[in-house]
C-alpha cells in the first residue's frame, strides 16, 4: 500500500504548492500589476475560490483514504493525521462558504471600490475584519496540511543503497 501513501503525499503536496503560490505570488503580483485594487481583488478572490475548492476536494479524499487499512500504522499518528486533515478541510470550507460568502455580501452592499469608503466606515471595517479572518483561516489550513504532509510521509520508508556500497 505504499502507492496509496505516495498518492496521498502527492495530493496534499500539490495543494500546499498551490496555496503557497497563491499566498506569495498571485496576491502580490495582482496588486502590483493590475491597474486598480478592485480588479486585483477580483483576481485574488477567484483564485482563492479555486484553492479552497481544491483543498476541500483533496481534504475529503485524504480523509476517506486514511480509513484504508495499512500495515504498520501507528494509531496515534493516524489519529493526529485525521485531526489535521479535518482542520485542513474545514479551513477550506469555512474560508469558502462562510467567510467568502460574507465578503461577497459586504462587497455587494458597498457597490463601489472599497478604497473610496472612509477608513471608519462600518462596511469597510467589516470587510477588513473578514479579510483578516480569511487570511488566518488559510494560514491554519496550510499549517495543518503541512504537518499532515509530514505525518503521511513518515509512513513511507524508502530503502536506499548505503554510501559505502561498491558497484
Amino acid at each position: 500500500m505504499k502507492i496509496l501513501t505516495l498518492i496521498r503525499l502527492l495530493l496534499i503536496g500539490l495543494w500546499l504548492g498551490a496555496a503557497c503560490f497563491f499566498s506569495f505570488a498571485v496576491t502580490q503580483s495582482a496588486f502590483a500589476v493590475l491597474p486598480t485594487r478592485e480588479l486585483a481583488g477580483l483576481v485574488v478572490s477567484r483564485t482563492l475560490t479555486i484553492v479552497n475548492f481544491s483543498g476541500l476536494f483533496i481534504g475529503i479524499i485524504l480523509l476517506l483514504s486514511s480509513f484504508i487499512k495499512q500495515a504498520e500504522t501507528n494509531r496515534y499518528r493516524l489519529a493526529a493525521e485525521r485531526v489535521l486533515l479535518v482542520i485542513f478541510t474545514l479551513g477550506c470550507a469555512v474560508g469558502q462558504f462562510v467567510i467568502g460568502l460574507w465578503l461577497s455580501y459586504v462587497r455587494m452592499q458597498i457597490n463601489r471600490p472599497i478604497d473610496e469608503l472612509a477608513v471608519d466606515d462600518p462596511l469597510r471595517i467589516t470587510f477588513n475584519n473578514l479579510h483578516q479572518y480569511s487570511v488566518w483561516v488559510l494560514i491554519a489550513a496550510i499549517c495543518a496540511a503541512l504537518i499532515a504532509f509530514f505525518l503521511i510521509g513518515k509512513q513511507t520508508t524508502v530503502k536506499t543503497m548505503p554510501l559505502t556500497a561498491k558497484i
